[in-house]
């Protein structure tokens, strides 16, 4: 199996009542919707914000307005799938109304939700915990690694 690396960028985006955007996606094809944040891999040539701002986009027809801060970073180095990933997730700004037009066809949904279903709703481990934990006590910077996407070999700085 050829090894996979990615960057990704994912942005945390907050409506008035304090509830985060979380799209729905299918990326095999198959029905199997996963709640993530909106965001994506950064392409070859591509700056990380700038592809930031275009995922947003993309899923959810949004445009950031302002980039506040890296709310936290997560490094996934997963032997058994041969892959490693590194995200930056950012609290930011936005204007527009929802309309996702994901080119690649893998969102189905994007939808605000209270803060406290965030664990409930993200059955990934690496995408769930951190965002779980940003959301709870709004501490910034921190880092986390995992030796797989199962949540195996959790460890977090900050």
């Amino acid at each position: 199996m050829a090894r996979r690396e990615f960057v990704v960028a994912a942005a945390i985006l907050l409506d008035a009542r304090g509830r985060v955007l979380l799209v729905g996606n299918d990326w095999q094809g198959f029905g199997n919707v996963r709640w993530t944040l909106p965001g994506g891999v950064v392409e070859r040539g591509e700056s990380t914000l700038d592809a930031l701002s275009r995922e947003v986009r993309e899923e959810t027809g949004l445009e950031l307005t302002a980039i506040e801060h890296l709310a936290y970073a997560v490094h996934v180095e997963d032997q058994r799938r041969n892959d490693r990933a590194v995200s930056f997730a950012f609290l930011a700004r936005y204007d527009g109304l929802l309309n996702p037009r994901d080119p690649d066809g893998f969102i189905v949904e994007a939808r605000f939700v209270p803060v406290d279903e965030v664990e409930q709703i993200i059955p990934i481990a690496p995408l769930r915990q951190p965002l779980a934990a940003y959301l709870r006590d709004r501490v910034a910077g921190r880092f986390y690694s995992y030796a797989g996407w199962d949540g195996r070999g959790f460890r977090s700085v900050g």
